[in-house]
């Protein structure tokens, strides 16, 4: 502050002006005052980090969480402490995006969603056995396992499948419930299908892999019969049709080629109509000035 003049009537006093954000500051400014006039040009959430210290602001999200979401197992808040307040929004944690209003809910999404707090899913270990509801699959909600019924969030429980009869139903089937599953014995020799809900005898399981490896053994054959036959008839074709060119290239040469001296033969005569080229060797007699045998 500057004053001019000396206390009388008509002395003017100059006050110090700082203009910060198209706003006008004047008077006695302290460090605290200006440093609070430039944070307030930020845009909320964007402030840096010596905006927030604690001789600027006032960290609303230490009391009651700002009123924000907040899972105190996985140590994971909604709450974002800003210049002028707070706001709630649902974070993001180790790539993991949480959905959610930000003030009753936010919930984990996406790949990876498993690994914070399970999801926040219901998830249990009895006897060595791990149990989840958390799939790991986009936008995918809280689901029960097999054997489990329940909302998939707080609570799954086990399913008594020999008491709903949901499964070893057969006579000759004694059932025994476990927790997420069940087990199922035959009586005597009897092996337990699972996947038909019956029980058959171990001989006509061995007798039916017997038949399904004899299967196995022809089908086999079949294919490599195949595979020679083909292999035959194609060296076969390709030797057929070296020697026709053979015999055509001896008695009836191309024009660019020069003729072979002291050649006898004329022309060629077809015997039967209607054969293979293939068998040309056999079916065609050249007729020469001297007699050749066919």
């Amino acid at each position: 502050m500057l004053k001019l003049g000396k206390d009388q009537r008509g002395d003017v006093t100059i006050l110090p002006t700082l203009v910060v954000n198209n706003r006008q500051y004047r008077g006695k400014l302290e460090k605290g005052a200006v440093l609070k006039a430039i944070c307030s040009g930020f845009e909320e959430t964007t402030e840096p980090a010596v905006c927030l210290s604690g001789d600027v602001e006032t960290n609303e999200c230490l009391d009651n969480n700002g009123g924000c979401w907040q899972d105190k197992a996985a140590n994971v808040t909604a709450c974002k402490d800003t210049f002028r307040g707070r706001v709630c929004e649902c974070p993001m944690v180790d790539g993991v995006r949480f959905k959610g209003d930000g003030y009753s809910t936010c919930q984990a999404s996406g790949p990876g969603r498993c690994k914070v707090n399970n999801g926040g899913c219901w998830h249990d270990t009895r006897d060595g056995h791990y149990f989840s509801a958390c799939l790991d699959i986009e936008d995918s909600k809280c689901m029960c396992p097999p054997g489990f019924k329940g909302d998939g969030i707080k609570s799954c429980e086990d399913i008594d499948e020999c008491k709903e009869k949901k499964a070893c139903q057969c006579p000759e089937c004694s059932c025994k419930n476990t927790w997420g599953s069940y087990e199922c014995t035959c009586s005597g020799d009897l092996l337990y299908m699972k996947d038909h809900d019956t029980c058959i005898s171990k001989g006509a399981t061995e007798v039916k892999s017997a038949w399904t490896a004899v299967w196995v053994i022809l089908i086999g054959l079949a294919m490599a019969a195949g595979g020679a036959y083909l292999v035959y008839k194609y060296r076969l074709r390709s030797y057929m049709d070296s020697e026709i060119r053979a015999i055509m290239a001896q008695y009836m040469p191309l024009d660019s080629q020069a003729e072979v001296p002291n050649h006898e033969c004329t022309h060629l005569t077809r015997v039967s109509k209607g054969l293979d080229l293939g068998q040309i060797n056999k079916n065609w007699a050249v007729v020469c000035r001297k007699s050749v045998p066919i």
